[in-house]
């Protein structure tokens, strides 16, 4: 019979665990390692996040002619009235300090003689966003905190290591447990306090901009480890996305419209002009439901993304990644028409925390897409998501230092869920595959872009039946496809609730925002979701 208790040998003890390697766990593990030891748990690589794959840059009022105040404003704005605005203040304000400390570190933004070269984007009113690489802001930004944290003495990696739960009684958080890379072992990582940074959920849908294992498994783990999880249903698709027929979604960077793109209809119209005062430059939210509308009129799958009328050198300088990528589909973007539509992007929604990245549970702390931090509202302002991964990692590190936790004691044994470990996951792959592939599908066409009512109900009624599939599974793959399931049905049953359109989430049965729904939609295991009124 097999043994599901974890004796010393298998746990690894540390003063932090944290948990994903993108932008937030890099930063907040570098940082914690000054406190003390430090694991840091990677389901991949180091190298394979969201933030890697980040092309438009990161936001901060480091201009003289910017300030915090207008970062602030533009944030709210884009928001939506549901925004936390003493987070915002945070994020904008210590967002100015942690761009400097990076740059002190050694991190090279792009610069010409003038100085840092800062972009525009869509929702922004001043030109604040610092891009690395042209548009490969993420991948530097990662490979340089890499290059730290494998130097590092005080920390320890662990790749491919996926977390089959959290070692948590519902109160407090005492680390994690992990799958070896047999993927039918466990060890576990006992920590004083465990940094939860393990990235969003939008690789859930069919069309998306993030990695393939991008679906929310480390709200999953937390929602079942006692922690409140808010604002599923705004799920933010990014309006260009590189559309070629069958193959995988390739971003077409924000910053593109910054620098004077235009969006045209299949008649050669630049549509935006009838849609928003900022044409091009609206919020997200915005142009990404103009675009569903145009493509639904002309019933095509893509819109036209021009650079014909922009300066041919400095684009081929300025996005050299997206000129590659495309060239690799006969698409020159300096002569070419480039097709493109929306793709789920960023969750906006997540593991609710306080100011300090707290959760709910003692110990357990979130940052990064996976937390909910209040600073987003209803649609997330552009590149200032990975000002939030560092401006929240050093909270979370600072909050874990003020809370002094607890390692459960060697001489303790940690218990394994024997469904995880009885049988080997190889002979399951084919039929794991074949029903996230349905569920995607699903997401895709009944929580997408647009929802109305009686889609929403359809989704969670077959969410319901691939459910009771998971029973043909065990171990590893049953654990993915429950995590999948129980996200993908949070963000159904939130969108449902919410009967108005506001910021990324849209009903057409519902068209308007409603002040009544100035509010936030906040879920716990086995409790009826709270509506908290903003």
């Amino acid at each position: 019979m097999y043994d599901t208790h974890l004796k010393q040998k298998d746990q690894f003890h540390s003063d932090f665990l944290v948990i994903g390697s993108g932008l937030a766990g890099l930063y907040a593990a570098l940082y914690a390692s000054k406190f003390g030891k430090v694991a840091i748990l990677t389901k991949s690589t180091l190298e394979e996040s969201n933030s890697y794959w980040a092309q438009g840059g990161i936001a901060a009022a480091i201009d003289p002619e910017d300030s915090p105040l207008f970062h602030l404003e533009d944030t709210i704005k884009a928001g939506r009235g549901i925004c936390n605005n003493e987070a915002v203040e945070i994020l904008v304000k210590e967002g100015k300090d942690r761009v400097t400390d990076l740059i002190a570190l050694g991190m090279k933004f792009d610069s010409s003689e003038k100085g840092l070269e800062l972009g525009l984007e869509g929702g922004h009113t001043k030109r604040r966003v610092l891009h690395a690489g042209g548009s490969s802001t993420g991948k530097e930004m990662v490979r340089f905190l890499i290059s730290s944290v494998k130097a590092n003495s005080n920390i320890s990696i662990f790749e491919n290591a996926t977390v089959s739960r959290l070692v948590s009684d519902g109160k407090r958080c005492f680390g994690a447990l992990v799958f070896k890379e047999n993927l039918y072992e466990q060890m576990a990582f006992l920590s004083k306090s465990t940094v939860l940074a393990a990235g969003g959920a939008s690789g859930i849908y069919v069309r998306t901009t993030n990695p393939p294992g991008a679906v929310g498994e480390g709200i999953a783990l937390a929602y079942r480890a006692g922690a409140e999880v808010t604002d599923m249903e705004f799920i933010q698709f990014h309006p260009t996305a590189l559309y070629i027929e069958g193959r995988e979604s390739f971003l077409i960077s924000e910053a593109v419209r910054g620098e004077g793109a235009f969006l045209l209809n299949h008649s050669g119209k630049r549509f935006m002009l009838d849609y928003h005062e900022l044409a091009e430059l609206a919020p997200r939210d915005v142009v990404s439901r103009a675009i569903f509308n145009e493509m639904k009129k002309s019933c095509e799958n893509y819109v036209l993304l021009t650079l014909k009328h922009l300066d041919a050198d400095f684009v081929k300088k300025r996005f050299s990644n997206i000129y590659n990528a495309c060239l690799k589909y006969g698409i020159d973007i300096t002569k070419d028409f480039v097709p493109v539509s929306p793709a789920a992007h960023y969750t906006i929604g997540g593991v609710k925390t306080g100011l300090m990245a707290e959760t709910n549970v003692k110990w357990l702390f979130a940052c990064g897409e996976v937390a909910w931090t209040g600073v987003h509202g209803a649609n997330r302002l552009a590149s200032n998501s990975l000002l939030e991964c560092i401006v929240f990692a050093k909270r979370a590190v600072d909050g874990a230092i003020e809370s002094d936790g607890e390692v459960c004691k060697p001489e303790n044994s940690v218990e394994v869920t024997p469904d995880l470990v009885l049988s080997s996951p190889s002979s399951q792959k084919e039929l794991f595959f074949k029903l996230k592939t349905t569920t995607s599908q699903l997401m895709t066409e009944y929580v997408g872009i647009v929802r109305n009512k009686k889609g929403l109900k359809k989704a969670l009624r077959e969410l319901e039946k691939i459910s009771a599939s998971v029973n043909e599974l065990s171990g590893y793959y049953r654990l993915k496809l429950q995590n999948m399931i129980e996200v993908s049905s949070l963000i159904a049953k939130s969108a449902l609730l919410r009967e108005e359109s506001r910021g990324a989430h849209i009903r057409e049965d519902f068209p308007n925002e409603d002040p009544r729904w100035k509010a936030h939609i906040v879920w716990k295991e086995n409790s009826k979701p709270l509506v908290v009124r903003v």
